[in-house]
C-alpha cells in the first residue's frame, strides 16, 4: 500500500527532523560537559581528520549551509578550539584550522561521543545503527532538486 503524499503524518522531512533533534540532544548530554554541542563536535572532528579547509569546503563535506556553518564556529574561534587564517596554497583564502586546545578538545570530546555512540548502538544493534547509517548516506548523496 502506497502512503499517501496527503497525509502529513507521512512526512519524511518531519520524521527526520523529529529523529535529528532527538539523537543530537542525546549526543549532547555526552559531550555537553566539554563545552560543545553535537553540530560543533562534527566540525571539529571533521577538521581533525581533513586537517585545515575553507568554509565553502567545509560546509560542502558537512552537507551544511555556511551561514549556520559560520553560527557554529564563532563560538569555537572565541574558545580558541579554532583559528581562521590566510590559506597554505592560496593566501588569499581563509582556511580554518584546529588549534592546539582543539585537538586537545575534540580528543576528551571524542571519549564522550564513543560512549553515546555505544549505547546508540546497544539500543538499536550494531547490524541496524550501521543500516541507518547507509541509508542516511544515501538520501544525503542524492540529488533531490525538483
Amino acid at each position: 500500500m502506497a502512503i499517501s503524499s496527503k497525509n502529513p503524518a507521512a512526512c519524511n522531512c518531519l520524521a527526520l527532523r523529529q529523529a535529528t533533534r532527538h539523537v543530537t540532544q542525546f549526543y549532547d548530554q555526552f559531550i555537553g560537559p566539554l563545552g560543545l554541542r553535537a553540530t560543533q563536535y562534527s566540525i571539529i572532528a571533521r577538521l581533525h581528520r581533513k586537517g585545515a579547509m575553507t568554509i565553502n569546503a567545509l560546509a560542502a563535506d558537512l552537507v551544511m549551509d555556511r551561514t549556520t556553518l559560520g553560527r557554529n564556529i564563532r563560538p569555537l574561534q572565541r574558545d580558541g578550539l579554532i583559528a581562521i587564517g590566510p590559506g597554505e596554497i592560496d593566501r588569499r583564502r581563509k582556511e580554518l584550522r584546529l588549534t592546539r586546545a582543539g585537538v586537545a578538545r575534540f580528543q576528551a570530546a571524542q571519549k564522550g561521543w564513543a560512549r553515546a555512540q555505544a549505547r546508540f548502538e546497544h539500543a538499536f544493534g550494531q547490524k541496524r545503527a550501521k543500516a541507518l547509517r547507509t541509508l542516511l548516506e544515501d538520501v544525503t548523496s542524492r540529488e533531490l532538486a525538483v
